[in-house]
């Protein structure tokens, strides 16, 4: 049984992410995540089936570690990412996260997530939605995200998909 006060740690490090994102405080958002951390948003395999295995299968978004995560804020930062000037408007809802205790000692948050995206160069707004699951491990700082699949339900991308639209 996971204890009251590290279930609500858990918790509230998933909805913390996603206001990181939104206010683009992206040192903050990295911060989060461990130097070893995995984020992973699968393509579909079919229309049933998330590929399995980012190294066999296609992916929207792969980084295999934090420094993958820290050069795409780089790129963001610099203003001379092409796919994120100007920067889209983003508000994250989180909803219904529960809390698992993984073989490991790790913990696992699994909730349903959407994104609600302005596109200002095209005055264009979409919405993304689909589930989280944030594999989380105790560091010297707190919790920290050790692993985040992204699992895109509505894969119909209108123009661009990058890592503060899920």
């Amino acid at each position: 049984m996971i204890p009251a006060e590290q279930r609500q740690a858990a918790i509230d490090l998933v909805y913390t992410e996603v206001t990181h994102l939104d206010a683009h405080r992206w040192a903050d958002w990295l911060a989060l995540y461990t130097p070893d951390s995995e984020f992973w948003m699968p393509m579909w395999r079919d229309e049933e089936t998330f590929n399995d295995n980012p190294s066999t299968g296609l992916s929207h978004i792969y980084y295999a570690s934090r420094a993958g995560l820290e050069d795409r804020i780089a790129r963001i930062r610099s203003r001379k990412s092409p796919a994120s000037a100007p920067l889209p408007r983003t508000a994250h809802v989180v909803g219904t996260p529960l809390v698992h205790e993984a073989k490991t000692g790790s913990l696992v948050v699994r909730s349903s997530w959407s994104c609600h995206v302005v596109f200002p160069r095209h005055r264009d707004p979409h919405a993304f939605f689909g589930s989280y699951e944030h594999h989380l491990v105790q560091t010297g700082e707190g919790l920290r995200i050790s692993r985040k699949h992204v699992f895109l339900l509505n894969d119909y991308i209108p123009s661009m998909l990058d890592i503060y639209c899920v």
